[in-house]
């Protein structure tokens, strides 16, 4: 196992192990207020848990692509390859279990309804959406190397996507389910039937919209369609969700210098963990002021990706790094987080055996809510029971000395 920056890993780590637990509650019905995400604006921890693996991703990135010198034939072909390859297991998760568990209608055949499960089957997906991140982010970072035009990057990138939202945004905003663009875009490339349809129209919104066409004004609810054709990980958010790799690879970057400046010079206070530390911590200060001024125009909004989301989340997410570098490099404190060291060592294998185990569960038909009952309680106690599990595959691997890559 090569040497790794131990600080990311308990970062990764901690991702991992909170994302096992907000994505399986024993009953989704009774979830915990903070394991909760928000309905559309707004930042619950649980909404920090999908840029954290984004952010560390680019961390990780500073280091993988740090041998090459620019955007070569061989670097590109890498990005390229990796993202395209993250991308489709994320497709394949999707497709889990590969078949239709049930007949959407007993009278056709099985052809006839595995075809209609294969059109309305989500395209993407989260793996797809750090797939085509980390394309993008990886692309810039080479071409650009210098860290202060990475940063202008991020900026164009966070200005040209708030632009294209408020341009082509239409009633009642721009920034809201009903008017953003993203969803339109979603549609057009792969069709209603293959987005995520988890989000619906406020009742108010489909009634104008009913008197604004001329139709027949429908009073009951029961007859008023309000599902959404909006994928919160469709492809123009990509565009937000590489800055916020950018943020991590520029402060990959920035520990990755300092530490081999360190390592020459063991002497020098510049280049002391302790001063890395408070560099980050004052990086993410910043982030976190840049990213609720831009909340005042630009709501912070997860489902969209926003502008003042990618600073706000990336911000947090180098105030956490700030505090494990803290502790493991500065007080020398690693051993207390070798479990979290061992969760975050194979991030993609973790995230692929939640989605494995939720199949099987679903296949032996044991309904957990039944065993441990429907409140707040059991609910978590089964999601860390479930992420325990997980656990015990890591720490397995980690064991062994295992990293399983793409």
């Amino acid at each position: 196992m090569k040497k790794r920056y131990l600080s990311l890993d308990v970062l990764r780590g901690l991702t991992v192990a909170f994302m096992c637990i907000v994505n399986n509650p024993g009953s989704w019905s009774h979830v915990y207020a903070p394991l909760r995400h928000t309905t559309w604006m707004g930042c619950t921890p649980t909404d920090l848990v999908y840029p954290f693996f984004i952010f560390c991703m680019g961390c990780a990135m500073a280091f993988s692509l740090s041998k090459y010198d620019g955007l070569t034939k061989e670097a590109t072909w890498k990005i390229f390859k990796r993202g395209i390859a993250i991308f489709l297991v994320g497709l394949l998760l999707n497709m889990l279990p590969f078949f239709p568990t049930s007949p959407h209608d007993d009278t056709w055949s099985f052809g006839q309804n595995y075809l209609y499960w294969l059109d309305h089957k989500r395209i993407f997906g989260v793996l797809q959406r750090i797939g085509l991140s980390y394309i993008l982010a990886g692309v810039i970072a080479l071409w650009l190397k210098k860290p202060l035009k990475i940063m202008c990057a991020i900026v164009v990138m966070c200005g040209l996507y708030t632009g294209i939202l408020v341009a082509f945004g239409n009633y009642p905003g721009p920034f809201t389910l009903e008017g953003n663009v993203s969803r339109k875009i979603d549609v057009a490339l792969v069709g209603s039937n293959h987005v995520y349809h988890g989000y619906h129209y406020s009742r108010d919104y489909v009634v104008s919209q009913e008197l604004m066409d001329n139709h027949t004004v429908i009073a009951d609810d029961d007859h008023i369609s309000t599902r959404a054709d909006f994928d919160p990980e469709g492809p123009l958010g990509a565009m937000t969700g590489a800055c916020t790799a950018l943020l991590g690879f520029l402060i990959g970057s920035m520990i990755l210098r300092s530490s081999r400046r360190h390592a020459k010079d063991p002497s020098s206070m510049k280049d002391a963990p302790s001063y890395l530390v408070s560099r980050i911590f004052v990086s993410s200060v910043v982030c976190l002021v840049i990213g609720e001024i831009l909340s005042i125009w630009i709501p912070i909004s997860k489902p969209l990706w926003s502008a003042s989301y990618v600073f706000f989340a990336g911000g947090w997410a180098m105030l956490v790094l700030a505090f494990f570098a803290f502790l493991l490099d500065v007080k020398g404190d690693a051993k207390a987080f070798t479990p979290l060291i061992a969760m975050g060592t194979n991030p993609l294998v973790a995230f692929v055996n939640c989605a494995l185990l939720v199949t099987i569960i679903g296949f032996t038909g044991w309904d957990h809510s039944v065993t441990f009952g429907a409140n707040n309680f059991t609910s978590l106690v089964y999601a860390i029971l479930f992420m325990l599990v997980i656990f015990s595959i890591q720490w397995i691997l980690y064991k062994k000395k295992i990293v399983i890559k793409l």
